[in-house]
């Protein structure tokens, strides 16, 4: 199994939970997503992307780091070059960091869609900054969480959804049909082993945790 974190632009707090994540990830960065780099004691093997939104110190300082420029007018952001670099060197699974915050919503919502997408296509995919965690829910799969009792959650549905089903938590639920839309799913607590099933359609788990140092 060939687990990649991919580097990118939103904010990001170091965390043990981000830090597990990424133990003994490959990493590549995307354009800004580099900046993280060394508070996360990382080492990315590729770096890429238009280069637009990145300082001349930053540059001094990766020099090293092998580089892939792209034009400004492109059809893809720099997040999804880096995630097809990682799949094209064999990853399995991604996660990825800078996910969430920042000052584009567009470029968030992006990564829960493309988050989904992926996971639809069989990698194993994890949105983190730190402070925030998403996962896919693919269909027709008991997905078990440990987190401790209180943690914040939400399904956000990105479809309607058939048959949800919500154990370990405040407000479970049983093979519930949730409209795309609804509020019904946000803002739950974990109560026990967190367990979560979806019949069908497209979901993603958003889980809040309470932040532990600083910042990157």
């Amino acid at each position: 199994m060939s687990r990649f974190a991919i580097l990118l632009g939103g904010a990001v707090t170091r965390t043990p939970e981000l830090e597990a994540e990424i133990a003994g990830a490959r990493v590549i960065a995307a354009d800004s997503g580099m900046r993280h780099a060394a508070a996360l004691g990382v080492t990315p093997e590729l770096w890429l992307g238009d280069f637009d939104s990145v300082t001349e110190d930053l540059l001094e300082t990766y020099r090293d780091i092998p580089r892939q420029v792209f034009p400004r007018e492109k059809d893809k952001t720099d997040g999804e070059i880096a995630i097809h670099a990682a799949i094209e060197r064999g990853a399995t699974s991604l996660v990825l960091v800078g996910a969430f915050g920042g000052p584009r919503h567009d470029q968030v919502m992006l990564h829960f869609s493309q988050a989904i997408r992926y996971a639809e296509q069989g990698l194993g995919v994890v949105l983190t900054s730190g402070r925030e965690v998403g996962r896919p829910l693919r269909c027709g799969e008991v997905h078990s969480f440990d987190y401790p009792d209180g943690t914040l959650f939400s399904v956000l549905p990105f479809s309607g959804l058939s048959g949800l089903t919500i154990e370990g938590a405040r407000w479970p639920l049983r093979s519930v049909e949730v409209p795309f839309g609804s509020s019904l799913t946000i803002s739950n607590e974990v109560q026990g082993e967190l367990k979560i099933s979806v019949k069908q359609g497209r979901a993603l788990l958003l889980v809040t945790l309470d932040p532990a140092n600083h910042e990157v």
